[in-house]
């Protein structure tokens, strides 16, 4: 099923791994570690057992930038095969929420990267089509999709030769949640030209033409998007639902008569209980969303009716990805000391969240069954797990019952950077010359930080200096922390800071310097497992090295130095045994998550351009500026315009907006440059769980978008 393309053949540890780990799958046993060091080719060890394993895989990863990284590098690898991406659709999101304290209730409010969404159903419309596929997943893959027996069911076979009439075509599209638009269609969406029906594939970069003889299928074509030239006619083809949540108005009927029956009690119990606000809200609600499934056959949040749209057991688990799996399917959790964590933290905090509305009155019990996995469900979904991790948990190794397959020998004869501990005192200092030592030689250098201020604060330190640096941490949108990293890699700039995001698999050969700021600080991120990862960016450099800035050596420290000279030595000793000489690895740039998506998100650009344009200077070193203008602002601040008498311009700062426009008194500041600074606190907001700010700010962007598109005009 699947065919590995590669000028390199397994080597060092890999034909071990490979076979340890397929005897494994022979003998049958369910669960199985791969302890495989930084830079020693695990994916390449991964890609080649695919090849020996006839079944589906699903690989998941703890989070977007590494899981964009290995789609990239499994797509080179397996490129006659189905590799797909499955991560969350949204560029920024705001959970519905209701606060009790303050009686604020917040609506969900999002923003869907139509992209991520076509390579998501790209992934489960393979999944349906054929064997060989691939899929690199995040933890979105345990939350709810809907039930694959009704994707499959609200899809149309159509082929050369059917007799169906145009207008019964035309009636399920508009089922399936496609839309008409005869002018300037867009995937998801159909045109009508006489006897000719062009349909826009949501999940594929491509369109279907079908063309009538009167109530007959004539012919069949697959044409590209944007030119319109035919790519091939086939004799068939199967249409598939724009969405993921659709369901024929059949099935909608039945359970809007559950919706109601449920909504009816609920109702009964609040006005017993005396909470006659809570039992009116909840009635016009359901009614509402009610009327607008009967309408349209959907409504906003119909997620949260999932249980009575799939027919399911009050209490029983969702559907999601992994249901479009078939039977006997492989998973490999890839860095699994980080992954297993947050696969067993999602189902918890959903689950107070939603509690809250229930009891409230904004949705009905059943939204509660609108949920990710438990950790338990996803165990018994998956079959044959393989862990892969350079520093796996306790919990994998008990569930591998202490066999491990390791892979700590490297093909290409680098050995582990050697760690050096250097004083805490000038560690800035010190830090900026060696940034620009290993500039000179062509290399790149990372240095992790405690902090998101201090890798921000670090970052405008080290450029107001001349150094070309940036920050890299989670406030970064996913398609612009891949670019960031690319770019790194392309010379753009040289050193790039951040926290723990650069720890497991970012795969960067170009690194030659590590440098861990206040690596004596011991706790999660000063751990053994933590600075094993991150020492282990420069692995994959022949002059790779890493410094530890530190006053004295904690037990981590200890732990770290000591197997790296364990490693050191046993590669030392391959490499004299195969006459090898380390050699860095040269690994070309692969197409990238980036290039998949073809743009760079929005928000991400925005963001970035706002940072280098909003400056300490330009506020006139004016922290409370640099607070409001980058989403750090105190709780509840409150950001108006105000000239700088330093510097003459004008500037965001605390104090009243006034209710006029949302632009007046804005002169001398760029009005987007105001939006994206209002949407960089918004999401900030969002992201500390201060979703009654977050909604102020929402309402004030919104406003400042409109006035701005009316000054336009």
């Amino acid at each position: 099923m699947f065919h590995v393309f590669s000028e390199y053949k397994p080597a060092g540890d890999q034909p071990n791994a490979i076979a340890e780990l397929m005897q494994g799958l022979k003998e049958k046993r369910r669960f199985q570690t791969l302890l495989g060091v930084t830079g020693s080719g695990k994916t390449f060890t991964l890609a080649n057992l695919l090849a020996s394993v006839k079944r589906p895989v699903l690989l998941l990863s703890h989070n977007k930038t590494l899981a964009a990284q290995l789609y990239s590098e499994f797509k080179a690898f397996l490129p006659a095969n189905a590799v797909e991406y499955f991560i969350s659709y949204y560029d920024y999101y705001l959970p519905e929420s209701y606060i009790p304290q303050t009686d604020t209730y917040i609506a969900k409010d999002c923003g869907i990267n139509d992209n991520i969404e076509r390579l998501r159903l790209s992934a489960t419309v393979s999944l349906l089509e054929r064997p060989d596929v691939l899929t690199v997943a995040s933890v979105s893959s345990i939350y709810g999709l809907t039930a694959r027996e009704d994707y499959q069911e609200m899809s149309v076979e159509l082929k050369a030769g059917q007799d169906i009439s145009r207008t019964e075509l035309l009636h399920k599209l508009v089922e399936m949640q496609f839309e008409r638009n005869d002018t300037a269609p867009e995937r998801g969406q159909f045109r009508v030209r006489g006897d000719v029906v062009d349909i826009f594939l949501a999940h594929r970069e491509e369109f279907v033409r079908v063309e009538f003889w009167g109530d007959t299928i004539d012919s069949l074509s697959r044409c590209e998007l944007i030119t319109g030239k035919v790519k091939s006619r086939p004799s068939n083809a199967v249409i598939f639902p724009p969405k993921h949540f659709v369901m024929s108005q059949e099935k909608i009927e039945l359970a809007i008569g559950n919706i109601l029956e449920e909504m009816k009690e609920c109702v009964r119990n609040f006005e017993k209980q005396g909470k006659l606000v809570e039992a009116q809200r909840l009635y016009q609600r359901v009614n509402y969303d009610v009327e607008m499934m009967r309408e349209i056959g959907y409504c906003q949040g119909i997620e949260n009716y999932s249980r009575h749209l799939a027919g399911r057991a009050p209490g029983s688990r969702p559907y999601c990805l992994l249901d479009f799996y078939p039977g006997g399917f492989l998973t490999i959790i890839d860095e699994s000391h980080v992954t297993i964590p947050q696969l067993q933290a999602m189902y918890k905090a959903d689950r107070s969240r939603k509690q809250v509305l229930v009891d409230y009155g904004f949705r009905l019990p059943s939204a509660l069954d609108n949920r990710p996995l438990t950790f338990e469900e996803f165990m018994e979904l998956v079959g044959d797990v393989i862990f892969v991790s350079a520093t796996p948990g306790q919990f994998e190794l008990d569930l591998s019952e202490g066999r491990v397959v390791e892979q700590v020998v490297r093909p290409t004869g680098l050995l582990d950077p050697p760690i050096e501990v250097r004083p805490l005192s000038n560690q800035i200092d010190d830090v900026m010359e060696e940034i620009r030592k290993c500039t000179e030689s062509g290399g790149r250098t990372l240095v992790a930080t405690l902090t998101k201020k201090s890798a921000e604060r670090l970052s405008d330190y080290l450029c107001d200096l001349g150094l070309k640096v940036k920050y890299l941490h989670s406030d970064i949108d996913v398609i612009e922390r891949v670019k960031l990293l690319s770019e790194l890699r392309k010379g753009e700039f040289d050193c790039i800071i951040g926290i723990n995001l650069m720890r497991e698999g970012i795969d960067m050969p170009e690194i030659k310097l590590v440098a861990i700021l206040d690596a004596d600080k011991e706790g999660f991120l000063r751990s053994t497992r933590s600075l094993t990862q991150v020492a282990g960016r420069a692995a994959r450099n022949a002059e790779g090295r890493v410094i530890f800035y530190a006053d004295h050596i904690t037990d981590s420290m200890k732990a770290v130095i000591r197997t790296t000279e364990e490693r050191r030595k046993k590669q030392q000793e391959y490499n004299e045994k195969h006459g090898i000489v380390p050699k860095t690895i040269v690994k070309s740039q692969r197409e990238t998550i980036t290039d998949v998506l073809g743009l760079i998100s929005r928000e991400g650009e925005n963001a970035s351009n706002a940072k280098s344009q909003f400056s300490y200077k330009d506020a006139g070193k004016n922290e409370d500026f640099f607070r409001s203008a980058f989403g750090i602002a105190e709780p509840h601040a409150e950001y108006g315009i105000k000239e700088d008498k330093k510097t003459g311009k004008s500037r965001i700062s605390k104090g009243k907006v006034a209710q006029s426009s949302p632009l007046d008194n804005w002169e001398g500041l760029d009005p987007q440059q105001v939006i994206t600074a209002l949407e960089t606190e918004m999401l900030a907001a969002a992201e500390a769980l201060e979703f009654e700010r977050a909604a102020q700010l929402r309402d004030r962007l919104k406003a400042a978008e409109k006035a701005l598109a009316g000054e336009k005009k």
